[in-house]
């Protein structure tokens, strides 16, 4: 997959991926993906091999409706390209029990 952060991924981009990754949907002005960023920084750093990318979201971002966010975060946890689990705007726990399953702690 681009590391490049800037940059949309795409869904084939996605697909392919090899291992963990959590895609973080949200946008900068929501106070709600703001607030939940210093949990999620710290379930995040339990799993520091897991790649986490951050996608900017909104009208007219088709990466979001293919995952069909409707709020933010939303954050869907992939393994080898696949979705395993998907959640809107999460509690602690429910963070950590995505990032378990798959780092293949769960």
């Amino acid at each position: 997959m681009n590391t490049d952060q800037t940059r949309e991924p795409t869904p084939a981009e996605i697909a392919a991926t090899s291992g963990p990754l959590v895609l973080e949907f949200g946008a900068g002005w929501c106070s709600i993906c703001r607030a939940a960023q210093p949990m999620l920084s710290t379930a995040r750093s339990q799993y520091p091999h897991i790649l986490h990318r951050s996608v900017e979201d909104g009208p007219g971002r088709p990466l979001g409706r293919s995952f069909r966010v409707k709020l933010w975060p939303t954050l869907v946890f992939l393994k080898d390209g696949q979705v395993v689990s998907q959640a809107s705007r999460p509690e602690l726990g429910e963070v950590r029990k995505g990032l378990a399953e798959i780092a293949g702690d769960a």
